[in-house]
């Protein structure tokens, strides 16, 4: 019987983390014996294993192509001499989920950090794509240790209807938003149901989706110009075959995630996410993964990093292409290369090199109507920034390269909706008391709150206000919004209302003042009544049903540490954070 070893004498492939009998002997021989049962001949029994980390189901549409990609990845892993195992983890299709993905983003992570540890494999290739499923799988590998590699699923490519391109999801908000106001019947939006989304892969613009595919490549975790390839492209399966190469590569090094994504390298990544005009929501994906490393993701620092990167990809929902014409325009590494003189250009990557090495790989070409030149950007200051005051005394975000300049220096009148139920109820009434100068505040939305932070930032326009014209006003919450969301949105406020923080406090007819130059959003209320506000609240823990609920309810972070739950993150010895 064959003892299966690498070079350096560790065990590998199938006698790699024996089942417990107290008989090692007889542990490899059960092992072998029931892996027989699967048709492996002894030559394969032999072999290192690289384990493939999917998330295909069909709550998911966005993974629906994965058989035929996992088995490109198989044949890159046989082809370098290992034997590929795949194996599922929970998945989570985003609109599909109640009450929000986000809320079980940790549950995968667990999945994806604790089956690559107990199950016998020698590198995982993760295989993931819609939201939450790519944070989930970086913050389960960077906890499971072992040497990893991501592949995405790829961006949808776009549709047609009655002459105009369409992609989901920015085009889905923009019809709908014109649905709302008067301006599409109902036929005509349920014939643009039918072509927003109309091949498998991720949203087609610069969602969440893409922004982590994106940052996935940026911190070196991808090989060059994986993230941008669309997902019914020939190149994507050859990519997920060269990924499947590349995971043998790993087998006995130590290009760990550790090893990859260092505080440098997530800084590259915080850079290229204003560059791109990225989601929102990576920030607190970003904050999830850095915390799984002893690494915080500073808001203050954030804002250096945005207000000296200019945005340079003009791609829905900050600008008018789609993720297919940025990989045709020369992918993130040419994204890179105009950002270059600002990168951490010895970074260590997934396949070896440096980003440095990658930048100057690169083939040079790049279609200026896509990625714009440094010394000619769309905006000269980057997409996403933190707001801080006394009603976000932990920070907020805005994306201000998706919002209205014209509102980003403004005071105006609170009007408040305590819960999504009440938002539901009342944002449509036509007796409403708010106006386009208004501030429409969403209260109880966040992390510790019974809706687990949906993203729900995107407060309609009351419908009032839409039939009379009005596109944008300023809208506050403590929860997310989609990135593929657009509008004067301040979102993520920490702490959230549930855990007692200051938006809580907040009332009807209050006065808000919004600086984006000042970095700040302030509510115009004496210290003094904000006390008494605040002795007068009562906050009660929130009743958990049972199970993982309960975990969540008890340990969830908010969202400036990520929203990961406390005891998965590793924190370094002179942290003092403590949770609201």
């Amino acid at each position: 019987m064959c003892d299966d070893h690498n070079n350096s004498g560790k065990e590998t492939g199938f006698s790699r983390g024996l089942t417990s009998y107290g008989d090692r002997g007889f542990s490899i021989y059960l092992r072998r014996s029931f892996a027989s049962s699967m048709g492996y001949s002894r030559q394969m029994l032999d072999r290192p294993i690289v384990g493939i980390a999917h998330s295909a189901s069909g709550f998911n549409n966005c993974h629906r192509h994965f058989p035929e990609m996992i088995e490109a990845v198989k044949r890159g892993v046989l082809a370098a001499g290992a034997l590929p195992v795949e194996f599922p983890t929970i998945s989570l299709g985003e609109v599909f989920l109640s009450p929000t993905s986000l809320k079980f983003r940790n549950l995968m992570s667990m999945d994806v950090e604790e089956m690559t540890r107990a199950q016998p494999m020698d590198s995982v290739v993760l295989l993931g794509g819609c939201d939450k499923t790519v944070p989930a799988q970086l913050m389960g590998a960077a906890s499971a240790g072992l040497p990893s590699i991501q592949l995405v699923a790829g961006p949808m490519s776009t549709s047609r209807h009655r002459g105009e391109r369409l992609g989901a999801c920015t085009d889905c908000r923009r019809f709908w938003q014109r649905y709302r106001a008067g301006d599409v019947d109902d036929q005509g939006i349920g014939e643009v149901e039918k072509r927003l989304a109309s091949t498998s892969g991720t949203c087609a613009v610069m969602g969440t989706a893409s922004t982590m595919a994106s940052l996935a490549e940026a911190i070196g975790m991808m090989p060059a110009g994986s993230a941008a390839i669309p997902a019914v492209d020939a190149d994507r399966l050859r990519m997920a075959e060269e990924t499947g190469r590349l995971a043998v590569q790993l087998i006995g090094t130590d290009r760990t995630p550790r090893k990859i994504i260092t505080e440098k390298a997530l800084e590259n990544g915080v850079r290229i996410l204003m560059a791109i005009g990225g989601s929102t929501n990576a920030i607190i994906h970003l904050a999830a993964i850095a915390g799984r490393l002893g690494v915080k993701i500073d808001l203050n620092r954030m804002n250096e990093i945005s207000d000296t990167t200019p945005v340079l990809v003009d791609l829905k929902p900050t600008g008018a292409a789609y993720m297919e014409d940025l990989h045709a325009a020369g992918g993130i590494p040419a994204v890179m290369r105009e950002l270059k003189h600002l990168l951490h250009l010895d970074c260590e990557t997934i396949t070896g090199e440096t980003i440095g090495d990658r930048i100057q790989a690169a083939d040079p070409w790049v279609d200026r109507n896509v990625v714009k030149s440094f010394y000619a950007p769309i905006r000269e200051s980057g997409g996403l920034l933190a707001l801080f005051g006394n009603m976000a005394p932990r920070g907020a975000i805005i994306k201000r390269s998706a919002a209205d300049p014209n509102l980003f220096e403004k005071t105006g009148r609170a009007v408040v909706f305590t819960s999504l139920q009440d938002l539901a109820a009342r944002i449509d009434d036509p007796d409403l008391d708010v106006t386009a100068d208004d501030f429409l505040v969403l209260q109880n939305a966040g992390p510790l709150s019974d809706a687990a932070m949906p993203e729900a930032g995107y407060i309609p326009i009351p419908a009032k206000l839409a039939r009379a014209g009005v596109k944008d006003m300023v809208r506050i919450s403590d929860a997310r919004m989609s990135g593929t969301a657009y509008g004067t949105i301040v979102l993520h406020v920490a702490p959230d209302a549930a855990s007692g923080g200051p938006i809580g406090l907040i009332r009807n007819g209050d006065s808000i003042a919004l600086s984006v130059k000042d970095h700040s959003i302030r509510l115009l209320v004496s210290d003094e009544e904000l006390e008494t506000r605040r002795a007068e609240r009562t906050i009660e823990k929130r009743p958990a049903l049972r199970g993982y609920d309960m975990l969540y309810r008890d340990h969830v972070l908010q969202a400036d540490e990520g929203c990961d739950f406390d005891f998965l993150q590793s924190r370094p010895a002179s942290s003092s954070h403590i949770r609201s």
